[in-house]
């Protein structure tokens, strides 16, 4: 049994009875907490009782299936990883899974091996997210704890100070927070929310537009392909073919949603055969 396991939680989704404890008895195994839901229904009431690290899904279920349980999951807790499983595999639903944020798509019926492996990938993706979140809240606490140091020391001078006539006035006030909000050509970043905003007219992204976004920005000046904006912002490596079909939908649902904004000029350019990167005006 694997010690990192054992406080990583997964959901096991499958209406087939047998599929879900074989495949819950196989991570058990190996130190993992897991649960099951029946129908995708159980699993986001489920979702909504707890918190999940990976959600492992069949696709065919009566109901609400594997891939509109995935799109509700992201909308509920868009952190978790979502592997979903089908006895009837094809490229098109592997891509649209892909393209939605799922982490893997496995084939039943699928190896022990080939399952925990997939689950250790997505568990150590989750744990990396909750330390980038850990790690963005660390440094807007120390700025904000800086910035009310630096408000009492000000102060403090003042108070010691024996001034015959007013304190001289300084050029910024000195209780003014420090920003922690970043701006990107005509945007402003707000880090941690998953948001920017365009002329103050905020724009929500999901995680994967966000990250995108911020990945183009911390390599602008050179074209990022496909395939390394999957491998860095979602966390696997596939061809770039199937690179390209993954982030071409997340790109232009930016694209759309800075038009939406009134952001007329296109930020993200497509340079066609090789990837993206940011127009000169966001340099």
């Amino acid at each position: 049994m694997d010690s990192n396991n054992e406080l990583a939680h997964v959901l096991v989704v499958d209406d087939e009875g047998a599929i879900r404890y074989s495949v819950s008895k196989t991570l058990q195994r190996v130190g993992y907490t897991v649960n099951e839901a029946a129908s995708g229904e159980e699993a986001l009431e489920a979702m909504r009782k707890d918190r999940y690290d990976v959600v492992l899904t069949d696709i065919r279920m009566p109901g609400l299936t594997g891939v509109e349980l995935l799109k509700r999951i992201k909308e509920v807790a868009p952190d978790a990883i979502v592997i979903l499983m089908t006895g009837y595999a094809s490229l098109g639903t592997a891509v649209e899974a892909l393209r939605l944020g799922a982490h893997d798509y496995l084939i039943k019926p699928s190896s022990s091996q080939d399952i925990r492996q997939s689950v250790a990938r997505g568990v150590e993706r989750a744990r990396n997210l909750k330390r980038r979140r850990a790690l963005l809240d660390a440094i807007r606490s120390n700025v904000s704890e800086l910035t009310r140091t630096d408000v009492d020391v000000v102060k403090n001078i003042f108070d010691d100070a024996d001034f015959d006539d007013e304190p001289p006035k300084m050029d910024e006030p000195v209780n003014e927070p420090i920003s922690t909000n970043m701006t990107l050509g005509p945007l402003t970043i707000y880090p941690g929310r998953y948001q920017i905003s365009v002329d103050n007219q905020p724009i929500d992204l999901t995680p994967t537009e966000f990250d995108l976004l911020l990945y183009l920005a911390a390599h602008r000046g050179r074209v990022v392909s496909c395939h390394e904006l999957v491998r860095e912002v979602r966390g696997y490596t596939v061809d770039e073919a199937e690179a390209r079909e993954v982030i071409r939908p997340h790109v232009s649902n930016l694209r759309r949603k800075l038009k939406q904004a009134g952001q007329d000029a296109d930020l993200i350019v497509n340079v066609r055969g090789i990837g993206y990167r940011l127009s000169e005006q966001a340099q």
